[in-house]
């Protein structure tokens, strides 16, 4: 796995520790959109203004004082076990970043991933759901995935039990593209380990497991929360199909509206659960009761192409 000198270094910044605090990874993403950024960083400047941007300074100037040896040693070894897993990286400095993700402002600064990104990827919506789904909500996801496969969209989902699961496996038998977002590192063992057949068919059929954590990272509790934030923001929507109030589905769909994506939800879902009713009520989501309401609402890959390439206009424009 071949890293560029400006990849390790900004993954160098992720690893950075003084006293005991870290660098907010959103604000390094957000710079670093641009080789000028990265070195404004490296210089101990944080060319954006705003309150992450004066919490970080102290934390980037005492550390560089210091000496990056031990970010660098930590960023080194992660590289090294992302390597050891056949993965590969893309950072926020590389054009094949993913368009969607470019555009949400927490997007991540890398990504690790086994298995290609690809153009086409553009084109893509997540299909979520709980864990503990029904029988209908599992047909219904799956109905869902077969025929976004049928009109050429990709289809992203967390590699979770229940709904998760439904999307990614009648997505590839469908001969369709899935990407699994992952809640652990790309070379911590799969999790939840029942997927891990499901996630070799994934990688067999071309598709993709990507993470935006180390490498080395176990599951816990805060990394499944995080996960929602790429699932959401390397899409162009999310149809939720099942989700309680304390869904991890509910918090995608509000992050979702958070970063102007379309969000979807399923009038069976929309019918017994409040949040639901409350999202619509507000105009947060659009309730959907079949395939041709969610895709008379996707942008075209051009136009996101743009979008993405406008967000590196402006990193320039204000470096």
């Amino acid at each position: 796995m071949p890293i560029t000198p400006e990849q390790e270094n900004l993954l160098t910044l992720c690893a950075v520790r003084h006293n005991d605090s870290l660098l907010d990874w959103h604000l390094l993403a957000r710079t670093c959109q641009t080789s000028a950024g990265l070195d404004a960083l490296l210089g101990g400047e944080v060319p954006e203004d705003s309150a992450a941007a004066k919490r970080c300074l102290p934390i980037l100037r005492g550390a560089l004082a210091e000496g990056l040896d031990d970010a660098r040693a930590r960023a080194r070894h992660e590289i090294d076990a992302a390597e050891s897993a056949g993965a590969e990286l893309v950072t926020v400095l590389d054009r094949h970043y993913p368009d969607n993700l470019r555009l949400v402002p927490n997007l991540p600064p890398f990504l690790f991933h086994r298995g290609p990104l690809l153009p086409r990827d553009a084109r893509s919506v997540a299909v979520v759901g709980t864990r503990n789904a029904s029988a209908d909500g599992l047909k219904r996801a799956a109905r869902m995935a077969r025929g976004l496969v049928e009109n050429n969209v990709a289809v992203f989902s967390g590699l979770a039990k229940g709904i998760d699961s439904a999307a990614h496996q009648a997505t590839l038998d469908a001969g369709g593209r899935t990407v699994a977002v992952m809640g652990t590192g790309i070379a911590a063992p799969i999790y939840p380990a029942e997927n891990r057949p499901l996630a070799r068919r994934i990688l067999d059929a071309g598709g993709a497991l990507v993470s935006q954590f180390w490498p080395s990272s176990p599951p816990a509790r805060w990394t499944f929360p995080r996960r929602n934030v790429v699932t959401s923001g390397a899409t162009l929507g999310s149809i939720v199909i099942e989700a309680s109030s304390t869904s991890g589905a509910k918090m995608q769909a509000r992050i979702a509206a958070e970063h102007g994506k379309q969000v979807f939800l399923l009038r069976s879902l929309a019918a017994v659960q409040p949040w639901a009713q409350a999202m619509l009520e507000e105009g947060r989501a659009v309730e959907v009761s079949e395939l041709d309401d969610v895709l008379r609402r996707l942008a075209t890959p051009e136009r996101i192409q743009q979008a993405s390439e406008q967000r590196i206009q402006l990193a320039l424009a204000v470096q």
